[in-house]
């Protein structure tokens, strides 16, 4: 699979699938104001990306809250066309981050259940993205709904 991406909004105790072009959105800004669209209340909304098996992220929304990202590879992410979505423009042309080298908000997913050491042993141990969004899915309580849309 060359790119997977889903996003998810908690409603209650129930987590929903919503579609979102994600492709044609410009940058992080607009992909905010289109996430936040689809949220109930301050309910979290997730972005989960998969990119070629490579490189893997989460974009959050929580209300009016600032969004939040975590990316598993920022050199292979800003290199990629998903670089002005994720906010990473900066990274790329920077150039100083060693390929593998994760980043972004650590703590993005630590309420729903994957902890900070988590996350960073998931990149140092280099799961594959599929393996590493399900692990997430699995803790925050929406593995068969993101089951349900591979």
């Amino acid at each position: 699979m060359s790119y997977f991406t889903a996003v998810l909004a908690r409603e209650g105790r129930a987590w929903t699938v919503h579609d979102l072009d994600v492709d044609s959105e410009k940058d992080l800004a607009e992909l905010t104001v289109d996430l936040r669209a689809v949220a109930e209340a301050d309910e979290p909304v997730l972005l989960l990306v998969e990119r070629e098996d490579a490189w893997w992220a989460v974009v959050r929304v929580d209300g009016e809250e600032d969004p939040r990202v975590f990316v598993s590879d920022i050199a292979g992410a800003a290199a990629s066309t998903y670089a002005e979505l994720l906010d990473l423009a900066e990274a790329e042309e920077e150039d100083e981050t060693p390929p593998g080298t994760c980043g972004g908000d650590i703590d993005v997913l630590a309420d729903l259940g994957t902890p900070p050491e988590t996350l960073t042993e998931m990149c140092e141990e280099e799961l594959l993205p599929m393996d590493a969004l399900a692990a997430v899915a699995e803790r925050a309580g929406f593995a068969e709904v993101l089951d349900s849309l591979r």
